[in-house]
């Protein structure tokens, strides 16, 4: 299990992206949070098992029906300044 920071490209702001992923996130029981950043992309942070690291990235790449993502980008990062019980969407 890792702590994740991806950055969604794409049309991911305006087009329900985060509803939709955080969704079904949030019924697979991740953890973590997913939020809009100024330059236009989408962050989410989130605590993925080694098993499910393939599911998690076809939600995002799914996103919604009017999003297009065109890239993903990740890193590792410390799990010891998250503490969440679920999946929310951060304003």
């Amino acid at each position: 299990m890792q702590w994740y920071r991806f950055i969604i490209f794409g049309r991911v702001q305006g087009v329900f992206y985060r509803k939709s992923v955080s969704q079904a996130l949030m019924k697979k029981q991740f953890k973590g949070y997913i939020q809009n950043l100024s330059d236009g992309t989408v962050e989410v942070v989130a605590e993925v098992f080694d098993d499910d690291f393939d599911i998690f990235m076809q939600i995002l790449k799914e996103g919604s029906p009017l999003s297009v993502v065109e890239d993903i980008k990740y890193e590792i990062i410390d799990d010891a300044q998250f503490n969440t019980d679920g999946f929310e969407i951060r304003y």
